[in-house]
């Protein structure tokens, strides 16, 4: 099944509502980075939430990143989409592997640690728009959550989940996010709460074979759902040769001739594909006079 997300309205246009279904993306990820469980649960989670909120953006251009700058050992967390939910993503330690929590689960929040989270919106703007706030829980889906209420003043509901096979690889992957228009009453949001408290969590919803619109189904019930519209979301990297040469050309004259006279290839690795690209003495003597 293709990874999508879906998104609409409910109770009269009182919520806005998100849901996705992202295994294929997570379990991509986690190949081209070699991620450990409990890195590729950390890195799959922001990926789903990215991926959803990429869908909130209006702009054909715009780009929203979520940063996690943490003290724990994963050595934070950096994922990119755009508006058509296109995503891309890494961890600073891939490798990372801890103990299991109390629960017995992947311990993302002990793989995270104490930090915070930034939302950078590039949205055409002179200057993108910055929001940070710290983080609650390292879960990422409470601290996205919180992100909401707090910066963006939208109290929301997240949730977010990965489930890994025996094996390591990803079986179910994915989420949902409900926000709570202004002119919500009361009792509509106090019936949510009610039926967010009892549901199942992400994964086991997905692994009992419910898709996004199910798991909103299952969210509301009986109040009413308007589902409008289903995007597909990717991972997708856009790095290329020419772009690897254009940020070769900004390092300046005399780096690149310190580069030159090493005698030596160069190579530069993307941080979110992972894919190397080496450029020999004789490209980098092209590329320097480009610099001229």
């Amino acid at each position: 099944m293709e990874d999508y997300i879906v998104r609409g309205t409910a109770a009269d246009n009182q919520f806005r509502v998100f849901a996705a279904t992202t295994r294929n993306m997570v379990e991509h990820a986690r190949e081209i980075h070699n991620t450990s469980p409990v890195a590729t649960a950390a890195l799959g989670r922001l990926i789903t939430g990215g991926a959803m909120m990429g869908c909130m953006m209006k702009g054909e251009k715009d780009l929203l990143t979520l940063q996690i700058k943490a003290g724990g050992p994963i050595n934070g967390i950096t994922v990119t989409v755009d508006s058509s939910a296109n995503v891309k993503g890494y961890v600073g330690n891939p490798n990372v592997v801890i103990p299991a929590n109390s629960k017995g689960k992947l311990d993302v929040a002990g793989a995270v640690g104490v930090g915070i989270l930034n939302v950078i919106k590039d949205i055409g703007m002179k200057e993108p728009y910055v929001g940070q706030t710290v983080l609650q829980t390292s879960e990422i889906a409470e601290d996205l959550t919180y992100y909401f209420a707090t910066s963006e003043q939208i109290p929301s509901s997240v949730g977010l989940g990965v489930l890994m096979d025996k094996n390591n690889t990803v079986r179910q992957a994915g989420g949902f996010i409900i926000q709570v228009m202004p002119f919500a009453e009361d009792k509509a949001i106090t019936e949510l709460e009610k039926r967010l408290a009892d549901i199942s969590s992400v994964t086991e919803m997905l692994d009992k074979g419910m898709l996004p619109e199910d798991i909103l189904k299952e969210i509301f019930g009986s109040i009413p759902l308007d589902l409008m519209d289903k995007i597909a979301t990717n991972f997708m990297c856009n790095c290329s040769r020419s772009r690897v040469e254009k940020a070769l050309i900004s390092v300046g004259k005399n780096e690149l001739e310190s580069m030159i006279a090493d005698g030596e290839p160069i190579e530069m690795k993307c941080h979110f594909c992972n894919t190397n690209y080496v450029f020999e003495i004789d490209e980098l003597k092209k590329i320097l006079k480009k610099c001229y």
